[in-house]
């Protein structure tokens, strides 16, 4: 067990981000999955910008590596201009 305050908020602190983490990377694949599923070219067109923002954001925070952010842009790009 930690000794020092600070080792203690550390804890804290990693378990809220490990959280928080979780749930924006949760969130992100659902959306992924969400236009992969799309059939409609429009609705696939609105939602592509908030997807790749989101795999953006996630990138930016070390949450997902960014080659991997822009490997699954590309496959939805791809995706919704085969639509």
């Amino acid at each position: 067990m930690a000794n020092h305050k600070s080792a203690l908020k550390r804890i804290r602190s990693n378990e809220a981000k490990r959280l928080r983490n979780r749930y924006q990377h949760k969130t992100t694949r659902n959306a992924v999955k969400k236009l992969r599923d799309l059939d409609n070219k429009k609705e696939a067109e609105e939602l592509l910008p908030s997807v790749v923002s989101m795999l953006d954001k996630l990138a930016k925070k070390n949450i997902i590596h960014a080659n991997k952010a822009a490997n699954i842009k590309s496959k939805l790009a791809k995706h919704v201009a085969a639509l």
